[in-house]
């Protein structure tokens, strides 16, 4: 088992590189579908963010209201620390499971994490991180184009994540999607060949793995 990071901001294109990854054969844990899946009505999870945020966050077929949550945990530091601290342990958890599953396997097991960072490289055992690269101009183009962001909206949600040097200091690739989708998949296809020649992750390192998706 090979035990890579897949990080970029929003905008970047991460979820289509994490894409054309898994169409590759890779192993993708995705931090933020496994925050949707342990928020899915019933969970232990769900149930500790409405005791904690009120039942406003539940919307009427009993799923979460993001856009309720959001608006309160947001709201300040210590709402934003409680909701990490209810959401991340579980998360954490269920991807160490996911990576452990492929303990004994020679799978390239990807780690999709938006807000990687250098500790979480550690943590998880990863001998290698992928970012997804573009300029911050290009990402506000595709946010307000793509999904509807206002331009205010898009610079701001940018501002709140790690800075595009942060993560680019990181990298051991970057994969530069600031052009078409033909140069992306020629980049993601030599980043594949490359990641198969790496070191296996050692057992003890994925039995720690976990990592926080913030």
């Amino acid at each position: 088992m090979i035990v890579v990071g897949l990080t970029g901001g929003i905008g970047s294109g991460k979820s289509t590189v994490s894409k054309l990854l898994a169409e590759r054969g890779a192993v993708i844990v995705d931090a933020d579908a496994i925050v949707h899946e342990l928020q899915q009505p019933g969970t232990p999870v769900l149930a500790a963010i409405a005791e904690r945020f009120g039942a406003d966050v539940i919307a009427a077929d009993g799923s979460l209201d993001r856009g309720k949550l959001a608006e309160v945990a947001f709201a300040d530091a210590e709402s934003l620390q409680a909701l990490n601290k209810i959401v991340h342990p579980a998360v954490q958890a269920e991807m160490a499971a996911r990576v452990l599953a492929e303990a004994d396997t020679d799978h390239v097991v990807v780690l999709d994490i938006p807000l990687l960072r250098a500790e979480h490289r550690e943590r998880n055992g990863m001998v290698a991180v992928l970012v997804v690269d573009v300029p911050v101009d290009v990402a506000v183009e595709r946010l307000v184009a793509q999904r509807g962001f206002s331009e205010a909206d898009a610079r701001a949600r940018i501002a709140n994540q790690i800075s595009r040097e942060e993560r680019r200091e990181l990298a051991d690739r970057v994969l530069d999607n600031s052009g078409d989708l033909a140069s992306l998949e020629r980049q993601v296809d030599e980043a594949w060949e490359w990641l198969q020649t790496l070191p296996p992750t050692a057992v003890p390192a994925a039995a720690d793995a976990a990592s926080s998706p913030e």
